[in-house]
Parts: structure tokens; sequence; C-alpha cells
């Protein structure tokens, strides 16, 4: 974004693009040969890996702070939600021994995508200020925060979820009988080709369809908060932002006030889509055809 003046298009693109090189922080703090990871979304694994441990703090901390007696907010809110993935994975997948480890499972998916989901709440020049001119110094430093828009990261939870199924599929059919049910599934054994070729189309759309459908949903909702953004601006007739208009950013704190209220449902659903989900093709993987 050289020059004065910024462009709406200037201004999205450069919010839409992932910090994939370290060599610009590299340029802003008079460092040389520092490795270049250019395949890799380094902000999206960041934030995801932080928001981990967070989830899992908040969740340990839960559970450590647990009492038989009258229980404070935090761990009512905790018990609460836990009863709920709980009744949930009962629900769908009747095997008392796999919930154990699946139930918990979908309690993480659920904490850990919320709080992901949940960065696109904060104020979309926030961090990309911050880190522009607090921390690396250049002003073309790209930065995204919210993972979730990110399409590797929904795909990698969703490819995650497909290894969790091929594994319970082959612990309870064993290999011989997951094997049997791919080629014999839904036609028979007559027409094995097409069974097999059809249930790796089963597997590999529920697994796009699973991080599409998340990552679809958050990238829309970033693109209307970065909409909104810029009614915060004057537009010249050149299109680009130079000084701020009071009607303009009144509707742009009305808008932006009108559409966080309604994404806290959406980050919210889309985090539980995902578990529900999570739980319904794990508990396909119980079920003999």
């Amino acid at each position: 974004m050289a020059g004065d003046k910024i462009t709406a298009t200037d201004y999205i693109t450069h919010h839409l693009q992932s910090l994939t090189s370290l060599s610009d922080v590299a340029k802003g703090q008079g460092l040389d040969n520092i490795a270049d990871f250019s395949f890799i979304n380094i902000d999206a694994i960041f934030f995801s890996v932080l928001l981990g441990v967070i989830g899992s703090f908040l969740l340990l901390r839960g559970a450590r702070k647990a009492t038989a007696g009258v229980p404070g907010r935090f761990q009512a809110a905790v018990e609460i939600l836990f009863e709920f993935v709980d009744d949930m994975c009962k629900s769908i997948i009747h095997n008392e021994q796999s919930r154990k480890a699946i139930a918990p499972l979908g309690l993480t998916l659920f904490v850990w995508i919320f709080l992901m989901n949940a960065m696109d709440m904060l104020p979309v020049d926030l961090f990309p200020w911050l880190w522009q001119n607090i921390i690396t110094g250049n002003h073309h430093a790209l930065l995204r925060i919210v993972p979730t828009a990110d399409l590797n990261t929904t795909l990698a939870l969703a490819i995650g979820v497909l290894v969790i199924c091929i594994f319970y599929n082959i612990k309870i059919k064993g290999i011989r009988g997951w094997i049997h049910e791919l080629f014999s599934a839904p036609f028979g054994a007559k027409l094995a080709p097409a069974n097999f070729l059809l249930n790796l189309v089963e597997f590999l759309s529920k697994t796009v369809s699973h991080g599409m459908r998340l990552f679809g949903n958050m990238y829309a909702g970033e693109l209307v908060f970065l909409l909104i953004a810029l009614l915060g601006g004057a537009w010249a007739t050149s299109g680009s932002v130079e000084v701020l208009d009071p009607i303009l950013f009144g509707f742009h704190i009305l808008a932006g006030l009108a559409w966080a209220i309604f994404h806290i449902l959406v980050i919210t659903l889309q985090a539980f889509i995902f578990m529900a989900l999570a739980f319904v093709y794990i508990g396909q993987a119980h079920d003999a055809h």
C-alpha cells in the first residue's frame, strides 16, 4: 500500500493476505538471512496454537477448580457446556467406551473453534496496526488474526476428524472388516470397484464440505467487518480514504455494532456445527453397512 492514498481494494486485499514470510519483519528489525517459509501461513498457525493453549488452560482450570459443593460461575459454565456436549455425544455415538475419548474431543473442538472464531470480534485494524507500527516497523507487513478464515486451518481440522473416523472404522470393524465394507457397501460385492470409488468420494466430500463450511462463514464475516470499517472514512472522487466523515463514521459505528451482535451467534453456531458434524461422522464409523 504505497503512497499517501489507500483505495478500498488496497485496504481489503491487504487485510485478507496472510503472513507467509518473515522477511518483511526482518527488514523492519534490521535482520538479514532470516528463514523464509513462504508456503506456510505463519499467522494462522501462531494464533491457532495460542488459542488452543488458552482453551486448554481454561478447561484445565475448570476441571481443577471443580468442587462437590456450590459451584462458582466459571465452574457452572464449564459444567453446563460439558453436559451439553456429553448429552449430544450420547445421542449420536452409542459406544460407551468410544464416548470416553470422543466427548472430550468434541468439547475441545467446540472451545478451540469458538475462540478462533471470536478473534473476528476484535477491531479489524487493531492487531495489524500494532504489528506494523509497534512490532515490525514495516507498514507493508501482513497479519490476519482469524485462523478459521484461513482455508488451511479449517481443512486441517476436517482432515483431523477424517483421521479419527478411519481410526474408529479400523478399531470397531477391524482392518479386514473395514476394507470389506469399502468394497461391498452399498451395492454388494459384485460392484466392488463402484463401491470403492463411491466410498472414497464420500470420505472426500464429507471432509471438504466440513472444512469449507466453517471457512466460508468466517471468511464472509471477516469481509463484512472490513466493508463496515471502510464506512469510517470519507471517499474522494479518486476513491481513496482521506479524512473522517462524521455521518459515515456514525453509520460505521451502528453497522459495526449490529453486525458484531449478530456475529456472536454466527461464531458460536459455526463452532457447534463443526463439533456436531464431527460426532456424526465419527458415529457413522461405528455403524456397519
